[in-house]
């Protein structure tokens, strides 16, 4: 397996596990808990910082365009009309979480708390099943059709990229706070359990 492939897979079960926190918090709003508008703000943090640009930064700087420009129509249409507009979907998700999170403090109603858990349930939903298709249906792809040098680019470019201070520092960061958030929602107990 591709260097690059496995730690994208590996991201995205860092990506399925703050999936798993935000459900344990939008369920626990739903069922009266207040709505802790800080955390949620972190939790954008996490997807801007580490989803979204540490993770999908690879995936559109280094494994995309090499996908796009030596496999033809198919991934051209895989990735340009499928990856890439589900990225901007999901960034238009996060944006509407945070302009509902700032409405829930102005005016604390019951319709700004659901625009809260909409906007949450949607993110999580579209992540689950877009990393599930890359996971079954890209990387697969990737690693079958691609030739040995560019796969080899493609796996240089992500060591580099994941040794650069800046990059190094990001994955520390927000897979500490990963790890936090998931001990204050109880999830690490039940995993231990």
């Amino acid at each position: 397996m591709m260097y690059s492939i496995e730690l994208m897979k590996e991201e995205h079960q860092n990506i399925r596990r703050m999936i798993a926190v935000l459900s344990r918090m939008d369920i626990a709003v739903m069922n009266g808990a207040p709505v802790d508008v800080d955390t949620y703000r972190k939790i954008i943090g996490f997807i801007r910082n580490y989803s979204d640009a540490h993770h999908h930064g690879k995936e559109e700087k280094f494994l995309f365009p090499v996908m796009t420009e030596e496999l033809g129509k198919i991934a051209e249409n895989l990735i340009t009309h499928g990856m890439l507009v589900e990225h901007d979907l999901g960034r238009g998700h996060v944006l509407a979480l945070e302009q509902a999170l700032r409405a829930f403090e102005k005016d604390p109603t019951d319709e700004n708390k659901l625009d809260i858990l909409t906007e949450s349930m949607a993110w999580r939903h579209l992540l689950a099943s877009h990393t599930h298709k890359e996971d079954t249906v890209v990387y697969p792809f990737a690693e079958r059709s691609l030739p040995l040098n560019d796969r080899n680019r493609i796996d240089e470019a992500c060591r580099a990229y994941e040794q650069e201070p800046e990059h190094a520092s990001v994955r520390e960061r927000w897979l500490s706070f990963l790890a936090d958030i998931e001990k204050k929602v109880g999830l690490l107990e039940e995993a231990a359990v």
